[in-house]
């Protein structure tokens, strides 16, 4: 890392850029609310006016708190890819997770009323309302993971791993396509504006479920540091330091999937933040050590997940972005910039 580069003062000011976010989100919408309005229905609700403490408290806190805990659980699940890969362009979604997520809620939401095999499994989540698509997100992105730590255990060649990822997703993503092809106009509709992305959706009862599981797959994350930095110098380096490869890999990999799946499951598939935050922080940190990106990363994309549903909401208008057009408005650039940089890195390095 450049001596030039103080990461302290670069992570406390993202997050305080994070609060800023935060309270701008609680305070802007279709219905803008005086900052003196919101601080008073959070600190002391009996005493704010009825039709703020709902707006607050049942429209923009639940969403707010989802978009920092989703947006930093993306974060960390990209930058941990990218390391166990060494591949610039990994995300959280590579090993096939997400599409597992989007069969089980294809399942629910596209054979609801159907009958046969497919009709029952989604009566048995109970239709399509919220909770059933979190439960069918929930275990479809489980299956894929299953799935994927079984290879884990019994496989050496990471790459092989990463293909069977893919393959995985493949796979779930052409049952997705099979069940589009006999479903209703309606279903399809409603798997299409889940496939959207949002954080809008989430409840205080979802949040009960969402945010725990969050805080432990970060709380991992931070005890997954020296395997990390172990990892960047290649696995027969990280061996010479006494470290298990096999099971720091499967350590990763789980960590990433309870990550990604959870956030999936409750706020739908949302892309690119994953993989563009780690690269923004590498280049504002001018640094790969995790005991700095692993904190930077967690408060960069939750300030992105913010900003970028803040954006999608159109503050003072009616209608709503899609937050996957959101994010990949601000994501694409980065990631255009990381390839255009790479290639300049490796024509220097030729010359």
């Amino acid at each position: 890392m450049s001596d030039k580069v103080k990461p302290l003062p670069i992570v406390l000011a993202t997050t305080a850029a994070l609060v800023a976010a935060i309270m701008s989100a609680m305070v802007f919408g279709s219905v803008a609310i005086p900052v003196r309005d919101v601080v008073c229905a959070v600190l002391e609700p009996s005493a704010a006016a009825p039709g703020v403490r709902v707006i607050v408290w049942v429209v923009r806190m639940p969403r707010v708190i989802a978009a920092v805990a989703g947006g930093a659980a993306l974060a960390l699940s990209g930058l941990q890819m990218q390391t166990l890969f060494r591949n610039p362009l990994a995300g959280p979604f590579t090993l096939g997770i997400s599409s597992g997520a989007g069969l089980g809620v294809a399942i629910v939401v596209l054979a609801s009323g159907a009958g046969g095999v497919l009709g029952a499994v989604a009566e048995g989540f109970g239709g399509y309302g919220p909770y059933a698509l979190v439960a069918a997100a929930t275990a479809g992105a489980a299956a894929v993971l299953i799935a994927i730590l079984f290879v884990a255990r019994r496989m050496a060649d990471i790459t092989t791993i990463l293909i069977l990822g893919i393959l995985f997703g493949y796979a779930a993503n052409a049952v997705t396509t099979a069940l589009l092809q006999i479903a209703e106009p309606q279903q399809v509709q409603s798997y299409v504006t889940w496939s959207f992305g949002s954080f809008a959706g989430v409840t205080w009862d979802q949040l009960q479920a969402f945010v725990p599981v969050i805080a432990a797959g970060v709380l991992l994350s931070f005890g997954l540091m020296k395997p990390l930095n172990a990892l960047l110098l290649g696995e027969r380096y990280a061996e010479t330091l006494g470290m298990s490869v096999t099971r720091s890999r499967f350590a990763i990999i789980a960590t990433t999937a309870l990550l990604s799946g959870a956030t999936t499951a409750f706020c739908g598939p949302i892309a690119f933040i994953g993989i563009a935050v780690p690269h923004l922080c590498r280049f504002a940190l001018r640094s790969s050590d995790h005991r700095i990106l692993i904190p930077a990363c967690a408060a960069t994309g939750a300030l992105i997940a913010v900003l970028s549903d803040l954006i999608a909401r159109l503050p003072g208008h009616d209608i709503t972005l899609p937050l996957n057009a959101v994010t990949a408005m601000l994501g694409a650039p980065i990631v255009v910039w990381v390839i255009f940089q790479r290639s300049r890195v490796h024509s220097g390095a030729a010359q």
